[in-house]
């Protein structure tokens, strides 16, 4: 009996064995590429997604403009004459108290913890907190406040000669233009008064502007172990990082401590101070 082929068997005219093969190679490309877009799919979901995040956690341009105002009013190169003075720091090297990187960084944090966190940073919040509100009043009382609690001569002529020339630069600042008519009112600021002032209306965020000039008071002070001790300057960036946990510590304690529990008992540092005024030989006004 005649064996009748089946479909499978059967071909065109222009069904060749090349043809099936042909289609072969082109189904299993055809699924392969499916295959390969699925999955192109996926990485691109999932790479999507990840720029999503990314830019959710970007800064955005308020956040980035308050950041550069509050590295510009921390900036060395504010013309305000901040490299000019140690805050009795040049005395204590004269005296042996600071001598190397332990003693420099110690002094400087007791500083920082004891007397700045306790009463200057205080005041700092008062006058940022008085400019936010527009009572002029409460300005000039913590502005009158900050030069009181200056225990020495030197230390008094420093945050007026610092604040004044801060003050000038108000007219700089966008938003700090309003503060020009203080002029009148207060005849001599306050160097922490002035930057204060000027990041309240600049609409600085407190703490951003407050840690901001911390650091700069904590640089200026290595700076000045740096150039007279003399320190490395690899220790004194040493120096630098290890303080950062006390400049968190000092934010956290102004916020805590109210404009009517402010003190300081920094004996050694008004001692010091006192000496510096007839030191002979000194590179710091102060």
């Amino acid at each position: 009996q005649k064996k009748v082929p089946t479909m499978a068997h059967q071909r065109t005219p222009h069904h060749t064995p090349t043809m099936e093969r042909w289609h072969r190679v082109a189904t299993a490309t055809y699924t392969a590429t499916d295959t390969a877009m699925v999955g192109l799919t996926t990485s691109t979901a999932k790479w999507a997604t990840s720029v999503k995040n990314s830019l959710a956690k970007r800064m955005t341009s308020p956040e980035i403009h308050s950041a550069l105002t509050a590295l510009h009013l921390a900036s060395p190169a504010l013309p305000v004459g901040a490299f000019a003075y140690s805050q009795g720091l040049e005395q204590a090297i004269e005296e042996g108290l600071v001598r190397d990187q332990p003693s420099a960084q110690g002094w400087i944090e007791d500083v920082l913890l004891l007397s700045l966190a306790q009463q200057e940073l205080v005041l700092w919040r008062e006058v940022y907190g008085a400019v936010n509100a527009q009572d002029t009043d409460r300005l000039v009382a913590a502005n009158q406040l900050l030069i009181a609690t200056r225990e020495t001569a030197e230390f008094r002529l420093e945050t007026i000669q610092m604040g004044q020339s801060m003050s000038r630069l108000f007219d700089q600042w966008p938003g700090a233009d309003s503060l020009t008519h203080l002029r009148n009112t207060i005849k001599h600021w306050a160097y922490p008064a002035a930057v204060a002032a000027c990041s309240a209306a600049t609409k600085t965020p407190e703490d951003l502007a407050l840690a901001a000039y911390a650091w700069s008071w904590v640089e200026n002070q290595v700076l000045a172990a740096v150039k007279h001790i003399p320190l490395g300057h690899s220790s004194g960036q040493v120096v630098l990082h290890n303080l950062k946990p006390a400049i968190e510590k000092a934010l956290v304690l102004s916020a805590a401590c109210s404009v009517h529990d402010i003190g300081s008992a920094a004996f050694g540092l008004a001692i010091t101070s006192c000496r510096h005024e007839t030191q002979y030989s000194r590179l710091f006004r102060s």
